[in-house]
């Protein structure tokens, strides 16, 4: 996933900026195709995750249609576009998603058009536009989804401040209507020798009509949101308790090797049910709560 600037001090470039997306039609997209390829890619991650969670505390954004959703994504890692795509699931099944993405990239990989992607040529102001006006034909039909990295790179997830790319608030500053929906990503390691995928959606921001804020004002609003999610999110994986989250794929768990052998035969020996899960009882280690009080 992308995100674009956009020059706006061009005169050229804000005129045709007033030109209607009406005539830009909504990428082509498979329904059985994103199906099939959701379903694929939940597979794929219990490969290489422990889990992938989803924080309790934060709202859900299953909001059915009509009424179009940006979700606006920080950017930690290659693996945010497949964690985004297993958690369309928490929205309305008559939700459709869309993501812009690297011209390039679609050139390479052709079918991801089926799934939603569209392409944007990067870095020019030809490109900029062109991701306006799609992004605004998409979100002119009531069920679009539009999926944003408005980052622009790779970034760590607790660098501050969240920096985001001016186009995120020219594309809030001329929708009339609209839910900006902040979602922050974080893999980090826990237990097991696999990560943890974490995310959580932040307080839902609402466009109801064209208001007096520029596209400066909504970017640095967009930033906040973002970085408040982000903070929460941080908390929660510092804390390292999977019962604050909603587990929706419990992938590969255990250490592996030599280490989860010795275990699996000990299970064996002793005749108990053997958990790879690499669990660390919390409290004091054995025995010192007798010696703290003296014993």
């Amino acid at each position: 996933m992308k995100s674009f600037t956009i020059d706006c001090s061009n005169p050229q470039t804000r005129s045709e900026l007033q030109v209607g997306a009406e005539s830009v039609p909504c990428p082509r997209r498979s329904a059985w195709l994103f199906a099939l390829f959701r379903k694929y890619t939940r597979r794929y991650l219990t490969h290489h995750f422990h889990a992938v969670r989803v924080s309790r505390a934060g709202p859900v954004p299953d909001l059915p249609p009509p009424g179009p959703l940006v979700v606006v994504v920080n950017h930690p890692s290659w693996w945010d576009p497949l964690v985004g795509l297993v958690l369309t699931e928490f929205m309305h099944e008559r939700r459709i998603h869309y993501v812009p993405i690297d011209a390039n990239g679609l050139t390479q990989y052709p079918f991801l058009e089926r799934l939603g992607f569209f392409g944007v040529e990067v870095g020019t102001t030809r490109g900029s536009l062109a991701f306006l006006r799609q992004s605004q034909a998409i979100l002119s039909r009531p069920e679009s989804v539009l999926w944003i990295t408005p980052q622009g790179e790779f970034v760590d997830p607790r660098e501050r401040p969240v920096g985001l790319k001016p186009g995120i608030g020219h594309l809030a500053y001329r929708q009339s209507a609209a839910t900006i929906v902040p979602m922050a990503l974080e893999y980090p390691f826990w237990n097991d020798r696999c990560p943890e995928a974490l995310a959580r959606f932040g307080e839902p921001i609402t466009i109801t009509a064209r208001r007096s804020e520029t596209p400066q004002v909504w970017t640095t609003r967009i930033e906040q949101a973002m970085e408040n999610t982000q903070d929460q999110l941080a908390e929660e994986a510092r804390r390292r308790d999977p019962a604050a989250f909603l587990t929706v794929i419990g992938g590969t768990s255990g250490v592996g090797g030599v280490y989860d052998t010795w275990r699996r035969l000990r299970s064996a020996f002793r005749g108990e049910s053997f958990h790879p899960e690499h669990r660390i009882a919390k409290g004091p280690p054995p025995g010192l709560d007798r010696l703290t009080q003296g014993e």
